[in-house]
């Protein structure tokens, strides 16, 4: 049964990729709208999430976002499956402006470690064909998805520039540390939940979240030697392409107080999903554990 899933969701990646780019967009765009429409648990949790991360939002304007967040979704994965599909330097051609490239041209001719931080805003699947070519070939941290012939793709094709990849198990861990350690290059997206022994709780927007220590270990008292930088795909208002955003670090997250180094990363991601709320990924279970014995949200 798994074989005959993983051959489908192969087969519908590959089948989506044929299309044109504005297909591409209006597919993903239809697939959000009947996500609306239909009752599922992914729309479910993405009202909870907006629900307690925008509190003052009327309702009407809250309905409204997330019907958009659904449609930005459902584009992300069309977008995506033609990312993991392309080669990557037609991908790379969606790309129709950059800000600040300097700050990671800077890092890399001072020779530093470079920490690239993203999350789950715009498309990351593009980010990543992006981050390869001018980082470096960094190691990618990446959770698994749980079907085998899926994950065979991905481990595939997001090192088609080069680069390596490193799941999220111990020995990947150790890898993107290691990397690190030796003045090379790593990208990590740093929104999924942790652990609770693996994080903090720090604002995030109007709340608490249990957010990841693993960046602030690397970056902690290590000015002089890594340079940590924030990089977003984020999708243009016209569906033409994504414009990459790349952001210094704040110095507070070279902090060795962990609690500080850890809130100012989630400040930061923040204020990405402030301006661009439609493009986060609210339909994640972000927010499974609660401070302070609040009650769960799902």
């Amino acid at each position: 049964m798994e074989n005959l899933k993983g051959l489908l969701a192969i087969g519908t990646l590959r089948a989506i990729a044929l299309l044109p780019w504005p297909a591409v967009q209006k597919l993903g765009r239809l697939l959000g709208w009947l996500m609306y429409k239909l009752p599922n648990r992914s729309t479910k949790v993405a009202r909870i999430n907006l629900s307690h991360c925008f509190p003052g939002l009327p309702p009407r304007e809250l309905e409204e976002l997330l019907q958009e967040n659904l449609k930005n979704i459902g584009q992300s994965f069309t977008e995506s499956a033609c990312a993991w599909i392309w080669p990557p330097e037609k991908t790379l051609k969606l790309i129709k402006s950059v800000e600040g490239l300097e700050i990671l041209q800077q890092a890399r001719a001072q020779g530093k470690a470079i920490v690239g931080i993203t999350s789950h805003l715009g498309n990351w699947e593009v980010l990543n064909h992006f981050y390869c070519l001018h980082g470096g070939n960094p190691i990618i941290f990446y959770r698994p998805p749980k079907l085998k012939a899926l994950d065979d793709l991905l481990a595939s094709q997001r090192v088609q520039m080069g680069n390596r990849v490193a799941p999220s198990t111990r020995e990947g861990i150790l890898s993107v540390i290691k990397e690190v350690r030796k003045g090379g290059a790593v990208g990590i997206p740093a929104d999924p939940e942790p652990s609770l022994s693996s994080g903090e709780f720090v604002p995030f927007l109007a709340i608490q979240a249990l957010t990841s220590k693993f960046v602030a270990g690397m970056l902690g008292g290590k000015q002089d030697k890594v340079t940590g930088i924030f990089l977003h795909a984020i999708r243009l208002p016209d569906t033409s392409g994504f414009k990459v955003i790349i952001e210094a670090a704040p110095d507070e997250m070279y902090s060795t107080d962990t609690k500080t180094a850890v809130a100012a990363m989630s400040r930061t991601q923040a204020s990405y999903v402030e301006r661009w709320p439609e493009q986060y990924m609210w339909t994640m279970k972000r927010f499974r554990h609660r401070p302070d014995n609040e009650p769960r949200w799902y």
